[in-house]
């Protein structure tokens, strides 16, 4: 073979490998792109929640997996991460935005940071019960903070998911918001939280659900909120013996995605993923209103003491709080009590 040869047969050889090398490096990354799509054909997804198994967010998920699985026949896997095992609930709507293929349970009150008219939804005493706010989840009006997500890649699979009705429960008993006065009362670390209780009076203190019992115990707060199967699943009652019928938020939240996420799946997957969503969250709701009344008298069981409020007096409190969101479209307030009355 002369020098030509040689230098063609070279070239073609290193060519070759490049192209090998290209080929795996295509690979390498596809395996990590925002499908996660499988060989099969399957699209594996993370659901990711704050909550324990056993609570009933706990049991929507379980059983939103099972009715997506079985309806699209395999073609989506759900998996499930309770208790913040893939982080707390703010660095994992991060990682929905940032493309992971991630399903996160999130508050209307922390989607306040991408979209701030959304949070009023969670604020305190808005409406008398949770069909008033399932109602305004099917509005022009919600339609438009949708968009305006899906604009900060933030897409809402599932709406619907009744929380249940926040209550406090503290060391001291409270039946007033005076009582409050010097209290560390552990709260979500959002805004709309933090300000409803420095509203009452409280010093609302931060901290991550799975760190409150702990927390009880050390004396690093005073008391803490939550719907009733919350408060139990995390044995705050262990602790804190004084249950406050406040019924500060009637919570609902929200499952996102990150937009670009779902845009890539199959149009009929996403269909079921917001079909069995739905299902799931009427399910979930049933369980709750179980579990709430079940929780009520295990709390009464194991000593805790249930106190009546006047309500009219936390609302008075808290009406300032409607002042405090200066980023929020002028007449908000106004506009959502006008929708309610068609509820």
């Amino acid at each position: 073979m002369n020098v030509k040869g040689f230098l063609k047969l070279k070239l073609s050889f290193f060519a070759i490998v490049l192209l090998i090398f290209t080929v795996a490096c295509s690979s390498e990354t596809g395996s990590d792109n925002a499908e996660a799509k499988s060989d099969e054909g399957t699209y594996t997804i993370n659901v990711a929640y704050g909550n324990q198994p056993d609570e009933p967010i706990g049991k929507l998920a379980t059983k939103w997996k099972e009715l997506a699985e079985e309806k699209s026949d395999g073609r989506l896997k759900l998996n499930l991460y309770p208790s913040s095992q893939l982080g707390a609930e703010k660095d994992v709507v991060e990682q929905a935005v940032s493309g992971n293929n991630v399903i996160v349970m999130a508050g209307y009150d922390f989607l306040m940071d991408y979209v701030p008219d959304a949070g009023i939804l969670t604020a305190p005493y808005l409406v008398e019960d949770f069909d008033q706010l399932l109602y305004l989840t099917e509005t022009d009006w919600f339609e438009g903070v949708r968009d305006d997500l899906r604009k900060q890649n933030i897409e809402i699979v599932n709406s619907k998911t009744v929380y249940g009705e926040r209550h406090l429960l503290t060391n001291e008993k409270v039946t007033s918001p005076e009582d409050l006065k010097g209290m560390k009362i552990r709260v979500p670390d959002n805004q709309m939280s933090i300000k409803t209780f420095d509203a009452m009076g409280a010093a609302a203190t931060p901290y991550p659900l799975g760190e409150l019992y702990t927390a009880l115990q050390q004396g690093l707060v005073n008391g803490a909120e939550n719907p009733l199967p919350v408060l139990q699943g995390v044995k705050a009652h262990e602790v804190s013996k004084n249950l406050s019928l406040t019924g500060h938020q009637k919570f609902i939240t929200s499952w996102i995605a990150g937009t670009e996420f779902i845009n890539k799946l199959p149009d009929d997957l996403v269909e079921i993923l917001r079909e069995t969503g739905k299902e799931a969250s009427k399910y979930g709701r049933e369980v709750l209103e179980e579990e709430t009344a079940a929780v009520l008298e295990e709390f009464e069981s194991s000593g805790v003491k249930l106190h009546e409020v006047d309500q009219k007096a936390f609302k008075e409190k808290v009406q300032s709080v409607y002042e405090e969101f200066s980023e929020w479209t002028p007449g908000l307030y106004d506009e959502i009590q006008e929708l309610l009355k068609d509820s």
